[in-house]
């Protein structure tokens, strides 16, 4: 496989460093990823600086591009100006901590996999509910039997999958799930402090996962110890509404009303 392997977390994260020890022995890799973190930067691109693509040394005989600027542009300029051939599949990740829910929406993790889906390449984002990396060998182990599935399985195109995995108990995993999306947030509030000049500031409060979830959403396959796939789309499209909105009459409400 030809792949392209990015992160949100920066170039020497741990969870990107495992992923490409495992596919260097076997595959043709390219890393090409932010020089920092950049957690929760969504779907931005950079449009009012220059971005760079410096090389750094990722084990002894591999480089990798190191960009300053966010998960989506990392996959815009590997695509089109560093690799010499369009990857066979991006793959971001390996994400610390769950991207569930409607923290996909803001996870940089997730952005990369959906630019990659933009330009028509196969892509999945990976994340883990935790920190603990002991489990990496087992992960990498999984994502690749599953790219090597998915290179030669139909998508429709603009698609990619979201995937989250279990870390607590991983060699318990009861199997995968399909799911969809689910409407919680981890992100939930505001806690209001005070600075020592007196000055009112806000951290964002981090919750646990919702109890109120449905059996096919992301966040109850993870809490059930199943590895959850998330088809998504780029298209944003609600054909449901476009419908309701034409049988509605609303078209024709602003040409009445004008005359």
């Amino acid at each position: 496989m030809n792949i392209l392997l990015t992160n949100d977390d920066g170039i020497f994260s741990k969870g990107l460093k495992a992923l490409h020890a495992h596919f260097v022995k076997d595959h043709s890799v390219m890393v090409v990823a932010p020089d920092r973190e950049r957690s929760a930067v969504g779907h931005g691109i950079t449009l009012h600086e220059p971005l760079r693509a410096q090389r750094v040394r990722l084990n002894q005989d591999q480089d990798g591009f190191a960009i300053n600027g966010t998960p989506a542009d990392c996959i815009k300029l590997g695509i089109m100006e560093l690799m010499a051939e369009r990857p066979d599949i991006v793959i971001s990740g390996i994400n610390p901590g769950a991207n569930i829910g409607i923290n996909a929406h803001y996870s940089g993790t997730v952005a990369a996999a959906r630019e990659a889906a933009l330009y028509r390449v196969k892509a999945i984002a990976v994340s883990v509910d935790g920190t603990d990396t002991a489990v990496y060998d087992g992960i990498v182990d999984f994502v690749e039997k599953f790219a090597k599935r998915l290179i030669r399985a139909d998508m429709t195109p603009g698609t990619f999958l979201n995937i989250n995995i279990p870390i607590s108990r991983f060699q318990q995993i009861k199997g995968v799930r399909i799911t969809r999306q689910g409407y919680f947030s981890i992100i939930d509030g505001f806690e209001k402090r005070v600075d020592p000049r007196n000055r009112t500031y806000y951290w964002q409060k981090i919750s646990g996962a919702s109890d109120d979830m449905a059996a096919d959403m992301d966040g109850f396959a993870l809490k059930e110890n199943y590895i959850s796939i998330t088809p998504m789309t780029c298209d944003m499209t609600d054909y449901r509404a476009m419908t309701e909105l034409i049988q509605s009459g609303m078209l024709t409400c602003h040409h009445k009303e004008s005359k």
